[in-house]
């Protein structure tokens, strides 16, 4: 006796429906972000033999909660839609009295990189500048380019240096020359199965403004502000001391 899992239409409540995808001979569905997927689970023997028998279904081990009346004879689940968290989740379903009796399925979730649009960058002259590309993708993206007005970024005459850990595409500069680096920047990146997505920046220089060093300046204040009140406490001493020698005379004196 042996479970199985099937994938086909299936109707919910509000009239949802879940698509049909692939399922290869390794157990996997292959599937799109935002699509959705439905899972059916039943015995062999049909529906009639094991009306009574309880399904379970586990989500990456984790028990999933079914309706009461999702759980005999068979069972389905619907995931939608397909985030980037269902990549490489394994759904199985197993007899309630014999967890042995099961059968499963690895969700595996292409999607592009999430580049569009553009931005605005403004930074001051001898600033660093810092622009960042999200380039993850399933399957990972081929290749990663950066052009600024259009021609190839030059790494070495700009003094550019660039960075890929399969999530992130750095470009950066340490200190900014308006004449060397103002301009429009555009990361694309190329993926096997989706193409080319790109990202521009719009990246304006202006002129270095002079920070007032207000912590200096309030450092300066307190020394000055303590300076001066040991300065007063120093002078009343002294003053207090001649009053209390004078008082001291004028008593002998008078005595």
């Amino acid at each position: 006796s042996k479970m199985k899992l099937m994938f086909r239409p299936l109707l919910f409540h509000l009239l949802l429906f879940c698509s049909v995808p692939g399922v290869n001979n390794e157990g996997v569905i292959e599937t799109e972000l935002e699509k959705s997927v439905s899972l059916v689970c039943q015995h062999d023997g049909g529906h009639d033999t094991l009306v009574d028998e309880e399904l379970v279904w586990l989500r990456n081990g984790a028990v999933v909660s079914l309706t009461e009346g999702n759980k005999k004879g068979r069972s389905s689940v619907c995931v939608t839609p397909v985030i980037y968290d269902d990549n490489g989740v394994t759904f199985s379903c197993h007899l309630s009295k014999n967890a042995t009796v099961t059968a499963s399925v690895t969700l595996n979730v292409t999607y592009h990189p999430q580049l569009s649009g553009s931005e605005e960058v403004a930074v001051e002259e001898e600033a660093e500048l810092v622009l960042r590309c999200d380039i993850l993708a399933n399957p990972p993206v081929s290749s990663v380019s950066w052009k600024l007005n259009g021609s190839v970024v030059d790494l070495l005459a700009g003094g550019f240096s660039l960075t890929n850990d399969g999530f992130t595409s750095k470009l950066t500069v340490n200190s900014v020359e308006k004449s060397l680096h103002e301009g429009t920047y555009q990361c694309t990146a190329t993926s096997l199965i989706y193409g080319e997505h790109s990202k521009q920046f719009s990246v304006t220089v202006t002129e270095t403004t002079f920070k007032f060093p207000l912590m200096p300046m309030v450092a300066g204040v307190v020394v000055v502000c303590l300076t001066s009140l040991l300065a007063v406490v120093s002078r009343w001493n002294r003053i207090t001391k001649v009053t209390h020698q004078t008082h001291t005379l004028h008593y002998r004196a008078h005595n």
